[in-house]
């Protein structure tokens, strides 16, 4: 502490978990600058996953249907998950199962290119999945391997 005050310089405490504690003599603020810096670069190299939501009616037209699917696979293209929505008004929901019905042909017409991530559910008025992008499982499927096969 004293040959810090001497230099004019801090006691910057670098790593408080460790034992005994690690501290360095260093201008605090320039301390503070590489680590504003290092969690800038950290952050900046981070994907972030959006959630995209796709509303489809029970009685939803087949190329309306297509329509709202190639926008589906423009946002699973991009890494993004994407939640089906399949909105109930007044007497629709006397038949559910022409919900569910859209959304097994939704999924079909998607085919491989998703993973179901959340199966279907009610949701008050709503029936709802979702689906992220099939890439994920493939990497995760090879990091496993990769880790079975160094064992």
């Amino acid at each position: 502490m004293e040959k810090a005050q001497q230099e004019g310089l801090d006691l910057v405490e670098v790593a408080p978990q460790v034992e005994p504690p690690v501290a360095r003599i260093t201008d605090f603020e320039k301390f503070r600058y590489k680590e504003e810096k290092r969690e800038q670069a950290a952050k900046k190299h981070t994907k972030e996953v959006e959630l995209k939501e796709i509303w489809l009616s029970p009685r939803i037209a087949q190329h309306d249907l297509e329509t709202r699917l190639r926008k589906v696979n423009e946002f699973l293209e991009e890494g993004h998950k994407v939640k089906l929505t399949v909105r109930f008004k007044g007497r629709e929901m006397a038949h559910p199962e022409n919900g569910k019905h859209v959304v097994d042909q939704a999924l079909g017409i998607i085919g491989g290119k998703a993973v179901i991530e959340r199966e279907t559910k009610f949701e008050g008025r709503n029936l709802t999945t979702i689906i992220g992008p099939e890439k994920q499982k493939k990497e995760n499927d090879a990091k496993t391997e990769n880790q079975t096969g160094t064992s």
